[in-house]
């Protein structure tokens, strides 16, 4: 089964297709009390209060594909309580395929009473009594990829029962659509049933499509404003670290990009979101697909880079493995709260590269280096020095490599970022110890005490979402989120790191306030 493209979109509230009109033109403006006009779009997606970050949560199927039940869902989402997940924001449990058995005489969705013997809702129920939220999966075709029931021609009646079960969000595949796709519009009004019919539920569910490379196959990157998959992305399901091309995988760049293919290595997915950058905001992020860290295949410095730079990219962070073998290690990694706090960041922009050079082809294997940047919504800026050569390397970033944007943007005078010094925060310093994570998993970590004044610690590696959300611990500068800070750039200066092999340095970086001149007759 090939699963190639997640793309997670809102319903609910607003209409999620067909707005492209009046997201683009039809807006309307009101005056405030400071007199400031206040810009109202009317159907643009981030404005019914869904998908303003991306989701975080775990989801069955790069570990157990079918093999799957209601134990297996229930007992993870209590271990992901136990561990903290919950509270790092990890909070939907996703069900993927295999979990119907067909329909009964009314036409409705029957699921396997073998693997759930207590239904649906029982399921949903459990799992909103831990505070968490319970997701679907189905696909836009007579079956789905494992050749279960489909919803094509059932959207309403199975939106309706998804709504009465509890649903809080649809993964909805490409398989089996009897031909309807061929063009952009077909497989937007192939999508647009459901989508339509999950709004009429009154129910808020997030809508994710899937493509499996199919509506890839026929639709150009700049479908990506009107809300559906586009082929510029095309991440697989099972990534792996090797960074050279797969068999399986014969595409390297996005842009056309007709068979992307499947079982595609990090550092593949990871390159072909530099062509879509512009495509991520809130209401719309490119997903990356499912988190492999867990699974094996891959070292730790890998899997930190897996992490940080789907984090880095506002791609949905679901957890792809078991949640109850997790090693401390492991833990740790999905843990920091610092590269999370990239993920869900308010801007829900993705990053941008900057530049990346091959380096070594003829001695120790093709690797590259890259230099990937972010800006976020308080105005703070995160590097990403990314070295997938086969050594370690010194790598550099300029001040006018990580605003080159800015410096080129035709302004008459030098741009204000290059005349500031930033304070620069290693995001990895203050990751959780081996033991620590451990005494989490093995339940003798005893009491923490979460988001208090973090900024006398420089130690700290835990935090709670759902008591502070990561805006507003940014804003109270917990060093939870910050890191570490490991020096500072001056004006037009560089900043420059060694980075292992497959390995990444992440910072955010951070503006130091400009003192104020004083009048003379302050003096």
């Amino acid at each position: 089964m090939v699963r190639s493209i997640v793309w997670p979109l809102l319903t609910a509230t607003a209409s999620f297709f067909g707005e492209i009109a009046a997201y683009t033109y039809n807006r309307r403006y009101i005056d405030n009390s400071s007199g400031t006009p206040e810009v109202i779009i009317p159907g643009a997606s981030s404005y019914n209060g869904l998908n303003l970050v991306p989701q975080m949560g775990w989801n069955n199927w790069n570990a157990f594909h079918c093999d799957v039940n209601e134990s297996l869902l229930l007992s993870t989402a209590q271990a992901m309580v136990n561990f903290g997940l919950r509270d790092l924001g990890y909070n939907y449990v996703v069900l993927d395929d295999c979990w119907s058995i067909g329909r009964d005489a009314g036409g409705n969705l029957v699921p396997d009473p073998i693997k759930f013997p207590n239904g649906m809702k029982y399921v949903a129920d459990k799992i909103h009594s831990l505070g968490m939220k319970f997701g679907m999966y189905s696909s836009a075709g007579v079956f789905t990829c494992g050749r279960y029931p489909g919803s094509l021609g059932y959207e309403q009646q199975d939106a309706n029962l998804w709504a009465n079960w509890g649903v809080d969000y649809l993964k909805y595949d490409n398989c089996f659509n009897q031909g309807q796709s061929g063009t952009p519009k077909i497989s937007f009004d192939r999508y647009n049933v459901m989508s339509q019919a999950l709004n009429k539920t009154g129910r808020p569910i997030v809508y994710s499509m899937v493509s499996s490379c199919v509506i890839g196959a026929t639709t150009t990157p700049m479908i990506g404003r009107t809300r559906l998959p586009t082929a510029a992305a095309c991440p697989a399901t099972s990534t792996i670290p090797s960074t050279d091309l797969m068999p399986r995988c014969p595409c390297t760049e996005a842009i056309g990009c007709a068979w992307p293919g499947f079982h595609c290595s990090v550092m593949n997915i990871l390159n072909k979101m530099a062509a879509i950058t512009s495509r991520t905001m809130t209401g719309y992020f490119n997903d990356m697909d499912m988190l492999e860290i867990g699974n094996g295949g891959q070292t730790d410095s890998e899997y930190v880079v897996h992490f940080s730079m789907w984090a880095m990219h506002s791609s949905p962070l679901l957890i792809g493995t078991n949640v109850l073998t997790l090693s401390p290690a492991n833990l740790a990694i999905y843990s920091n709260p610092a590269i999370i706090a990239l993920n869900q960041d308010p801007s829900g922009t993705a990053a941008i590269r900057k530049w990346q050079y091959f380096v070594d082809p003829d001695e120790t294997g093709e690797g590259e280096i890259a230099l990937w940047t972010r800006s976020l919504d308080n105005g703070d800026q995160v590097i990403a020095l990314l070295n997938a050569a086969n050594r370690t390397m010194m790598m550099n970033a300029t001040m006018r490599d990580i605003f080159f944007d800015q410096a080129t943007a035709g302004a008459y005078r030098e741009p204000e970022e290059l005349r500031k010094t930033w304070d620069v925060y290693d995001l990895w310093a203050n990751r959780m110890t081996a033991a620590e994570a451990g005494s989490i998993i093995n339940g003798t970590a005893g009491n923490f005490t979460f988001n208090t004044n973090s900024t006398a610690n420089p130690r700290v590696t835990r935090y709670n979402a759902t008591a502070t959300s990561y805006e507003d611990g940014l804003k109270n500068n917990n060093t939870a989120l910050l890191g570490l800070k490991v020096g500072s750039i001056a004006p037009s200066g560089t900043w420059s790191a060694e980075i292992a092999r497959h390995s990444v340095g992440m910072y955010r970086l951070r503006a130091r306030e400009t003192p104020v001149p004083r009048k003379k007759d302050e003096l």
